[in-house]
């Protein structure tokens, strides 16, 4: 019985769960997938969450080789995850969490130390119910602390895979406990051989028939193909893989992966959706229409906003921006997963803008050869060295930063980017002709980019997963900067993935006029941004009068930049980059 000073509090509901389960191959496209899912209900008025599940035995995505798996996305707490974390960010337009990603490392560690630690009070420990137990409650708890009404759980992967068993396992067994809030979507290739010239549908038969021999039955299939699935197509599909033909929903190739959301609202998947999981929305209005917005500026940018399409690289409104990096050469193919964040984040400024971009990958060991090619670099409009490690390229990628210094050309460094740049400027500014950074030279005679303190016992100890300065830090900016006009603010918060830093034994000197005048006579470069206790340099610029922009920072802004809010210091590039278009 409630005593009379007892507060009553509704009972919150059961949270929804939408499982997205890939057939027949990855990389088609299931991320995305998920993402639009999440854009659509949210759109809906719901409270969405988004989870990523990767079913390898890494803790983490930390230790991952980029050119084998992609970006390492890092999150405000610091966790290094799987690129498709950032889609999910940027579909969203908010930062998920520590409790958002899950590896089968991460359940098996923990099963394991719980087990060590007498947490199973000494019983048989086993992968069911113990292994799948642990994964239903993640999926609960990921639900519960991000208030989500409607938890999107892509399984990586797709269904053949026997490392996911476990994951689909534990989505069944939701299911059984709450029938109507669980919904199951499949996203499947349906190829089209240019011999036959038709769709075939049977890879994603046998892949739905493979689900069902795990005692799942799949309610929603996405099909990804080349062209839209037919009438009939989806009629046959449908009759064979035991659902309604309005629950096949048509995903075929286009353009932009922005337009995804709206792709599928013409086969209706948020109607469908909220079907399949006894839910009506919650709003009337279009919650699309910022998302909507998007699409048009990107359409318009491509098209030259009225003023024709400009086609190629060439055009009033067309942005040539090079990426010089050592993640692109894979075998016979160009790798550009390695860098995603910085690619998506220079679109959105540049569609914020009203600019086409076209980005051109760059491989930084093209400029160390005997006589380098660097009037190729006068048709870019702008410059990025983005973050990386080791002393392949670094060369190179040094000469290119000297050459858009010299010449004029916006350059922005990104982490590692930032470091070589404070380097080059070291060297040829400074006369410092052996400054180095202790990654590659520890016995230079100018270490002006030294290991930080921490790092180095870490290292010591053969520390290396999560053990880098990982997540979201402060820094304060210096008024009248490049960083302070384009932040607004004296106070802001980026993401971080670094062991090395500016050496504090050399920024006076780096910063001094007088060390200037020993060089070429250059503007002194100015580090306007710091660590709260001004130990550590965040963000290196040359001032406005001395480059148009010649920007570094050791955070990753991209990890930050959304498609309905662009990140400052992008557009800042972009509008330099315009500038040098001649807009």
């Amino acid at each position: 019985m409630d005593t009379p000073n007892a507060q009553k509090h509704p009972k919150r509901k059961n949270p929804k769960y939408v499982f997205v389960i890939g057939g027949v191959m990855s990389g088609v496209g299931k991320g995305i997938a998920t993402s639009s899912i999440g854009t659509l209900l949210q759109a809906k008025g719901f409270s969405v969450n988004l989870m990523k599940v990767d079913p390898y035995l890494n803790v983490d995505a930390g230790t991952m080789n980029p050119t084998e798996h992609g970006e390492v996305f890092v999150l405000d707490s610091g966790l290094e995850t799987d690129q498709d974390m950032g889609n999910y960010e940027r579909f969203l337009n908010r930062s998920m969490t520590h409790d958002d990603y899950l590896t089968s490392g991460m359940v098996y560690k923990h099963v394991i130390e719980k087990e060590r630690n007498l947490g199973y009070r000494g019983r048989c420990v086993e992968a069911i119910p113990d292994i799948r137990d642990e994964i239903v409650h993640r999926f609960r708890r990921a639900a519960e602390k991000s208030g989500a009404e409607v938890l999107v759980v892509e399984i990586g992967g797709t269904v053949g895979d026997y490392q996911n068993i476990m994951f689909i396992e534990a989505a069944r067994v939701l299911k059984i406990r709450h029938p109507e809030d669980v919904a199951f979507v499949m996203v499947s290739y349906l190829p089209i051989p240019s011999k036959l010239g038709e769709m075939k549908s049977r890879p994603t038969q046998n892949a739905i028939r493979q689900l069902q021999s795990y005692g799942v039955q799949t309610d929603i299939i996405i099909g990804r193909s080349e062209v839209a699935i037919d009438k009939k197509r989806k009629e046959k599909i449908a009759i064979s893989c035991n659902v309604p033909a309005e629950n096949v929903i048509s995903a075929p190739d286009i353009e932009s992966i922005y337009d995804v959301p709206i792709n599928f609202e013409r086969d209706k998947l948020s109607k469908v959706l909220l079907k399949v999981l006894h839910a009506r929305p919650k709003v009337k209005e279009d919650g699309l229409s910022k998302w909507r917005a998007f699409v048009h500026s990107i359409k318009a940018a491509k098209d030259g906003d009225g003023a024709g399409k400009t086609g190629g690289n060439s055009g009033a409104n067309v942005v040539n921006i090079a990426i010089v990096g050592k993640y692109f050469n894979t075998g016979d193919f160009v790798l550009t997963d390695s860098y995603v964040s910085i690619l998506e984040a220079i679109k959105y400024s540049a569609y914020k803008l009203g600019l086409k971009p076209v980005i051109h990958t760059v491989n930084a060991l093209d400029f160390e050869k005997k006589k380098p090619n660097f009037k190729v670099l006068q048709k870019f409009d702008g410059i990025l060295v983005p973050g990386g490690f080791g002393e392949t390229g670094i060369e190179g990628k040094l000469a290119v930063i000297r050459y858009a210094r010299e010449q004029g050309i916006p350059y922005f460094g990104i982490c590692y980017g930032m470091q070589l740049m404070v380097i080059e400027y070291a060297r040829n500014v400074l006369g410092w002709k052996d400054a180095n950074t202790a990654e590659i030279n520890p016995a230079a005679s100018k270490v002006v980019i030294d290991i930080m303190p921490d790092q180095k016992k870490k290292l010591a100890e053969g520390q290396y997963g999560a053990s880098m300065r990982l997540g979201a830090y402060p820094a304060h900016l210096v008024k009248g900067t490049i960083a302070h006009e384009a932040y607004g603010a004296e106070v802001i918060s980026e993401r971080h993935r670094h062991r090395y830093e500016v050496n504090p034994a050399y920024i006076a000197d780096i910063v001094s006029s007088v060390a200037v005048s020993r060089g070429k006579g250059h503007a002194p470069l100015v580090f306007s941004g710091t660590s709260p206790d001004g130990r550590l340099m965040e963000i290196a610029e040359l001032p406005r009068a001395a480059h148009p922009f010649f920007l570094g920072t050791q955070f990753h802004p991209e990890f930050l930049a959304r498609p309905l809010a662009p990140h400052p210091l992008f557009t800042e590039f972009l509008k330099a980059a315009g500038k040098r278009r001649g807009r």
